[in-house]
């Protein structure tokens, strides 16, 4: 077997600056640590977990705990950036140990796996507003870095998006397009993406002078029967003037709008528009809807890599505000919005 000397001949380094290398240590330059790591692959170089423990004092593994979604389209997209994330942490020499969450206090799962002393740091995705699992791995002093974030001051890693943004600039497209009464089907109220969302969104109707509709802001769970039931409800006029724009916080939500639209025999854009965010779910695409939908693009998988990377260097001693990164969503505007339908023909008071 490979060993650490063997790599140190090879390179004319000594085993213990390899060893530094290996395990990412900040003092060793990011040449050298790429030297290192080329040479330990063309030599067939694999650690011992046990030796590298006790050299360093990380087991080279991280944890990841997860929640099954309601709806299998969504699993498929989680697993997708599992496997991503997988890969970007072995590219540094890193395994993720994955845990499910099914009971009510979200802190318990990190509990119990820090209390096998077995992981170096946690990825967590879903944050909720002020999240209880980042407020105790932080005041452990645990390593951790957040698909999203739980407030706008955040002193740890993360990769999101800007989700203020993302309802805003749909609600100002709208707009411009002439509509008034737009409606926002957000996802749940709990997390801090759909917070943001929320206040983009008021934000943006109230520059453009507009009322938000009594029933237009909802929140629900990124489902098909979810969007259905609520353009039903407000298309139907049960709230009100209905609505002739809509928002949907996910493709999936979008999905059950549109087949509302269909049962209540509207055309989309002439009589409604609709656009959502979409996340790049792999079994549903944007561009297949009928007619094509606007959206709001941001993939869920572009943030394995920048996650995975974050988090060793910040095991490795980095700073963590320099391991924050906050992306735009591109605007992609396709066949499902359009004009504000004019008074005259619209199938609404």
């Amino acid at each position: 077997m490979t060993t650490l000397k063997d790599i140190g001949r090879a390179l004319g380094l000594s085993a213990t600056t390899v060893s530094r290398a290996l395990n990412d240590f900040p003092e060793v330059s990011p040449q050298t640590r790429l030297r290192v790591r080329a040479a330990a692959e063309r030599l067939g170089y694999q650690a011992n977990r046990s030796a590298q423990r006790l050299a360093t004092g990380r087991s080279g593994m991280v944890g990841m705990i997860i929640k099954t979604s309601a709806d299998y389209r969504a699993d498929q997209t989680f697993m997708e950036i599992l496997v991503g994330m997988s890969a970007a942490l072995a590219a540094r020499d890193t395994d993720l140990v994955l845990a499910v969450d099914q009971g009510r206090d979200p802190v318990e799962p990190y509990r119990r796996m820090l209390g096998r002393d077995l992981l170096d740091g946690f990825i967590l995705n879903a944050p909720v507003t002020d999240d209880p699992r980042i407020s105790y791995l932080n005041e452990r002093g645990i390593p951790l870095v957040v698909h999203g974030r739980d407030r706008m001051d955040a002193d740890y890693p993360f990769f999101t998006i800007d989700n203020h943004a993302v309802a805003a600039e749909s609600v100002q497209l709208l707009t411009a397009l002439g509509h008034r009464r737009i409606a926002y089907l957000n996802g749940p109220a709990q997390y801090s993406y759909a917070a943001r969302r929320a206040q983009g969104y008021r934000a943006a109707m109230a520059e453009a002078g507009l009322p938000v509709l009594e029933g237009a802001l909802t929140h629900d769970p990124p489902t098909a029967a979810a969007g259905y039931r609520q353009a039903l409800s407000l298309l139907a006029g049960q709230r009100g003037a209905p609505p002739t724009a809509f928002i949907c916080g996910s493709l999936l939500l979008a999905e059950g709008v549109m087949h509302a639209t269909v049962d209540l025999g509207l055309s989309v854009p002439r009589d409604v528009s609709v656009m959502a965010h979409d996340d790049g779910l792999p079994m549903l695409r944007a561009s297949s809807f009928t007619p094509a939908l606007t959206v709001t693009h941001a993939p869920l998988h572009d943030a394995c890599v920048p996650l995975a990377n974050a988090l060793v260097d910040l095991i490795g001693g980095a700073d963590p505000k320099s391991l924050q990164v906050l992306n735009r969503a591109e605007l992609i505007v396709r066949d499902s919005t359009g004009p504000a339908p004019e008074t005259g023909r619209t199938p609404w008071p």
